[in-house]
């Protein structure tokens, strides 16, 4: 999807472009931001996986309460936060991989767009290794 010039200066997307709902892509090339946009998704899924193995616990109900089930929400949010920034599970990073990536090959695909139609063209067998 390519990127068009909105009223304001900034990029947007070809959608925002005709809708006039801008998308501020300016802040996709900061390495920064795509490695704290990495974390904030490893501590999201991570809290996701958290809340899914509260679910499937095999408890006593005898106990359990609106106010409890809420405080343990926030509680599994913190753990999943520091467990993000002390020892992530390497989804974030490899997002942040991934996205980086992307953004360099976005950023060649602009540059040289002749180049760019011929070697989105993959043949069978190309990119395997082994």
């Amino acid at each position: 999807m390519g990127c068009a010039e909105g009223g304001t200066g900034r990029p947007v997307s070809v959608i925002g472009a005709t809708t006039g709902i801008g998308v501020d892509t300016t802040r996709i090339g900061n390495k920064d931001n795509l490695k704290a946009a990495g974390q904030r998704f490893e501590s999201v899924f991570t809290g996701m996986m958290l809340k899914s193995m509260r679910q499937a616990k095999l408890a006593d109900p005898l106990f359990e309460n609106k106010a409890a089930g809420q405080f343990r929400d926030m509680w599994d949010q913190k753990v999943a936060e520091n467990m993000s920034v002390s020892t992530p599970l390497g989804i974030g990073k490899a997002m942040t991989e991934f996205l980086a990536r992307s953004q360099m090959v976005n950023v060649a695909d602009a540059n040289n767009p002749a180049q760019a139609r011929t070697d989105s063209v993959v043949t069978p067998g190309e990119g395997k290794s082994g």
